[in-house]
């Protein structure tokens, strides 16, 4: 199944890359796709804001191995609410590497790989549970 095939549904770990050398920020994603519309849910701990946790939500679309999403953050502490993400997806489908931008603030690199392969992605879109 190539990139463009591959169902983005599932659990995926990430980081995303502050501009100014900052540390990494981990995250946590599920995501939900069907028709092209991928939606989904993220969860961070930022050191960078004195480790505070994070919740936001995913709403975008895929274009064959293109990714397109915004998420928006559930609480506007941070002085901001949405972040625009664009990203690739590799050839096997375990992995999105791309940039995310915050308008006429700044933007970074970004990178998620699936949590447990293609067949979590599958169960969740289906609501199973994966062990």
């Amino acid at each position: 199944m190539s990139a463009a095939e591959t169902p983005l549904s599932g659990r995926w770990i990430g980081i995303y890359n502050y501009p100014d050398g900052s540390p990494s920020v981990p995250f946590d994603a599920v995501l939900l796709e069907s028709g092209g519309l991928i939606s989904g849910t993220i969860e961070e701990v930022d050191d960078w804001l004195d480790e505070v946790h994070l919740t936001a939500t995913v709403d975008g679309s895929r274009d064959g191995a293109t990714v397109r999403f915004t998420k928006f953050y559930d609480s506007g502490d941070e002085g901001f609410d949405t972040v625009l993400y664009d990203g690739a997806i590799n050839a096997e489908g375990t992995e999105i590497h791309g940039r995310w931008d915050i308008p006429g603030t700044w933007s970074g690199s970004f990178i998620m790989t699936r949590e447990t392969g293609a067949e979590a992605g599958i169960a969740v879109e289906q609501g199973e549970t994966v062990r």
